[in-house]
């Protein structure tokens, strides 16, 4: 299934200053990861198999400082191993089976370094939310430093979108480039009263948040104001129905596919 990418009529409130990104109603998390297991290279195939255009990959350091695409602070959930991310190095994390605890069919799966990653989404002509995510006790900077400028070289603006729950990394991230050249997202619960003093400091691109805690009043200011709203994690079509008139741009789903033939028009 081809998913629309007609891009939402509002844009940001610094509008001429950021990438003319063109976001689709629907983005795969993590890949396809209902489909395949999380964050891995399979699961990106299996997103654009699916017709996904987009897809929202994490990714953080191990303790060699290479770049992996992961989401969590250990490998215990997604793998075959037990250790901390911060306690490995690149051989050790290749040695890992990272798709036999989802099926058997993808029993041999190894951890997807960022270069990786990002020559198989360029290949494919997707586009990418890549979360930086900072695990507790790790450096902020230093997972910028090494993931923003390599997303950079690899993909054009349009394709991408960088985004965090950390202050500090988005920080770094404006630090390295401006507006105009790297697409910041902010990484939200619930929208806080102080959403738009924090989104203006860093000259961010769009919001990001719970949609399990997302409220009327609360998307309707994001987007009067004229930011791209993303929600994550939905999964249940019929339950976030009455988002949409909020004014939701994108949803973020383990499983688009749920979502055919329950997409508004836009606008």
């Amino acid at each position: 299934m081809n998913y629309p990418t007609k891009p939402h009529p509002l844009m940001p409130h610094s509008a001429t200053s950021h990438p003319a990104i063109s976001l689709p109603r629907l983005i795969a998390h993590r890949g396809l990861s209902a489909r395949a297991p999380e964050n891995t290279l399979a699961a990106v195939r299996a997103a654009h198999r699916a017709g996904c255009t987009w897809v929202e990959l994490d990714v953080q350091l191990l303790g060699d400082g290479t770049p992996v695409v992961w989401h969590d602070a250990t490998v215990k959930r997604c793998s075959d191993g037990r250790a901390r991310l911060a306690d490995l190095d690149l051989p050790r994390a290749r040695r890992l089976d990272v798709g036999g605890w989802f099926g058997d069919e993808f029993r041999g799966e190894r951890m997807a370094t960022l270069s990786e990653m990002l020559a198989l989404v360029d290949a494919l002509g997707l586009g990418l939310n890549l979360e930086l995510k900072v695990n507790r006790g790790r450096s902020a900077a230093a997972l910028v430093e090494e993931a923003v400028p390599a997303a950079l070289d690899v993909l054009s603006p349009e394709r991408l979108i960088v985004s965090s729950f950390s202050g500090e990394a988005l920080a770094c991230a404006r630090d390295l480039a401006p507006a105009a050249r790297l697409a910041l997202g902010v990484l939200f619960e619930g929208i806080p009263d102080d959403w738009r003093q924090r989104c203006e400091a860093l000259d961010t691109f769009s919001v990001h948040a719970d949609w399990t805690r997302l409220s009327g009043r609360g998307a309707r200011a994001v987007r009067e104001a004229g930011y791209p709203l993303l929600c994550y994690t939905a999964n249940d079509p019929a339950a976030f129905a009455h988002q949409w008139a909020w004014g939701v741009t994108s949803v973020i789903s383990d499983d688009p596919a749920r979502f055919a033939g329950h997409l508004p028009d836009r606008e």
